[in-house]
């Protein structure tokens, strides 16, 4: 019998650059705090927790999840399973343990991810014999023979092909902080995040202005308009959420986020930040459900380029109308992009947003996110 996967806790880790807030930790030690604040969350419901998903990009291996289940006390009946789909993992993860909940298997997965740019293991080809190793900077994302773009010069191929100019960027990224900043004072991240390292707050957002944003070169491509002012910062965090099925849920009589649909999807590697598009309207086919009916919508803000391309497809309006829709407390260009986690950050965004601020049942969410390589990643959830 086909159960419904719920949503009932989220939590995330405060943000940190790389290299900076959280620049000791090992990924491991951002994720076992987040896992063991959602396990007590939802502990009354004298349910175990059955599995732990998480994802993870760049970490030192050894099945992260795991050892982060362990570190958060989980006990050694708790197994993992360490998801890779880039910038989507942690959502995909989340919609890995969504399946697993509705085909009955489980009764209680906690699934996220987290990321430790700061502390990711060098990498490198081993030489053949008597020839040195050769360091390099990231995998592939696609085999010999295609286009495998850096994520910035991605962004900026696709504000060119969609036409998103650089004062639209300055000006998506300028209002990304200030709303990080107006919900942080709000206290509206208080009740999601968990310290740790003695951090209770993001580090990263800041008041900016248009002039400073206009000044910045381009970061990328000579003469382009995506620059350091209108990107996200590489980052270390995590977030983790608790799903069951809605018979338990009910019976405990829980709020939560019900997930309606998922989908991930493949693109051309070369704009890889047009995933999200094509992601987003197969989750919407598969829910029967229209775009004007969702409530808050939240995507991953690697680049300002990107979220503009997106949600110019999409028919959103994020700099007019629609300002209060997407991305409502600002998102990655002004709280960070810690790579593995940041899917489930955009659901542990939307559980604040929807959950916390008690909206009616039946409100729609969305989370969608780009991924190199040329994926895109989207889930549907509804308030309970």
């Amino acid at each position: 019998m086909r159960e419904q996967p719920v949503v009932v806790a989220a939590r995330r880790t405060p943000i940190g650059t790389a290299a900076h807030a959280f620049r000791s930790l090992t990924v491991d030690r951002l994720a076992a705090p987040v896992i063991g604040a959602v396990a007590r969350e939802v502990a009354h419901l004298g349910v175990p927790v059955e599995d732990v998903v998480l994802g993870n990009c760049t970490g030192p291996g050894g099945n992260v999840a795991r050892v982060s289940a362990l570190a958060a006390g989980m006990g050694h009946g708790v197994p993992g399973v360490t998801v890779d789909r880039q910038c989507g993992s942690g959502l995909a993860a989340i919609l890995l343990a969504g399946q697993a909940v509705g085909g009955g298997e489980m009764d209680l997965v906690i699934a996220g991810g987290a990321e430790s740019a700061s502390t990711a293991p060098l990498r490198a080809h081993r030489g053949l014999a008597g020839e040195a190793a050769v360091p390099y900077e990231r995998a592939p994302f696609v085999p010999a023979g295609h286009p495998d773009p850096d994520m910035g010069p991605a962004a900026e191929a696709l504000a060119a092909a969609r036409g998103v100019s650089r004062e639209r960027q300055d000006a998506y990224a300028c209002q990304s902080h200030a709303k990080a900043l107006a919900a942080r004072e709000a206290g509206r991240f208080e009740q999601e995040i968990v310290a740790v390292g003695g951090r209770v707050a993001d580090q990263r957002p800041r008041a900016l202005r248009m002039e400073s944003l206009s000044r910045l070169p381009a970061a990328f491509v000579p003469a382009g308009t995506v620059t350091a002012g209108n990107s996200s910062p590489v980052s270390d965090g995590a977030a983790a959420v608790a799903i069951v099925p809605e018979r338990l849920r009910a019976a405990a009589g829980l709020p939560g986020l019900r997930l309606r649909a998922g989908a991930v999807v493949g693109c051309d590697p070369e704009l890889p930040g047009w995933g999200p598009v094509l992601a987003v309207r197969r989750v919407l086919r598969r829910a029967g459900a229209d775009l004007e009916r969702v409530a808050a919508v939240e995507i991953v803000e690697a680049f300002a380029a990107q979220v503009l391309a997106v949600t110019d497809a999409l028919g959103l309006d994020p700099l007019g109308a629609d300002r209060d829709r997407v991305c409502a407390d600002g998102g990655a260009l002004a709280l960070g992009h810690p790579w593995g986690a940041t899917g489930a950050v955009v659901v542990t965004r939307l559980f604040s947003r929807l959950v916390r601020s008690d909206a009616p049942a039946g409100t729609l969410g969305l989370a969608t996110a780009a991924v190199g390589g040329g994926l895109g990643v989207a889930a549907l959830f509804e308030v309970v």
